[in-house]
């Protein structure tokens, strides 16, 4: 199973995609989105649509999870976030991938076994249970990393509590299929 996590925010996103299941995952690419300062906020979401949707485009996930934000003392900064991650929530269902959110202490508890974990131990998890010496880039990365991770050891629990099942991603050719059967059902609405 492959698993897009993201790290949401305005200036930073970190991205990660991590193949495989419990007990075997490999780490298949991970970065840092940035998006320019001094430029307007609405050609910085712009930018960050984009972003998201080439990660998507060459990486082809089957599932993406998201950090689910948390309650913020400071408003102006939880706003910015808020507004990052619902651009990259919509470039996402555009892309047809399923989301799934995880607050931070559920992805601290999926990935250290304990939800008030320290980011130090969270990140020595995250590297080991990725058979990495590093994980280059911000902290953003790091926690994008940990939030794959988090989805793979939930993903059959979330699924079963949806009614779904885990399903292996669709080839090119059936995600096309799948697409312009979803077109042709629209139109004849």
């Amino acid at each position: 199973m492959r698993v897009l996590g993201v790290d949401p925010g305005l200036g930073r996103t970190g991205v990660a995609v991590v193949d495989g299941g419990p007990g075997s995952l490999r780490l298949v690419h991970s970065a840092c989105l940035s998006t320019p300062v001094g430029v307007e906020d609405a050609e910085r979401l712009f930018l960050l649509s984009g972003l998201i949707t080439a990660v998507v485009a060459e990486h082809r996930p089957a599932f993406a999870a998201v950090e689910r934000l948390f309650f913020s003392t400071n408003r102006s900064t939880a706003m910015r976030v808020s507004e990052a991650r619902g651009v990259l929530l919509c470039a996402l269902a555009g892309a047809g991938i399923p989301v799934f959110e995880y607050t931070p202490n559920e992805v601290k508890e999926a990935v250290a076994g304990y939800g008030a974990a320290r980011k130090p131990q969270v990140e020595r998890m995250t590297r080991r249970l990725l058979s990495v010496e590093r994980i280059d880039g911000p902290d953003d990365v790091a926690d994008a990393c940990a939030i794959a991770i988090c989805h793979h050891h939930r993903a059959a629990l979330t699924l079963r509590v949806r009614g779904q099942t885990v399903r292996a991603p669709l080839s090119a050719l059936d995600s096309a299929v799948a697409a312009a059967r979803a077109r042709l059902g629209a139109t004849a609405q």
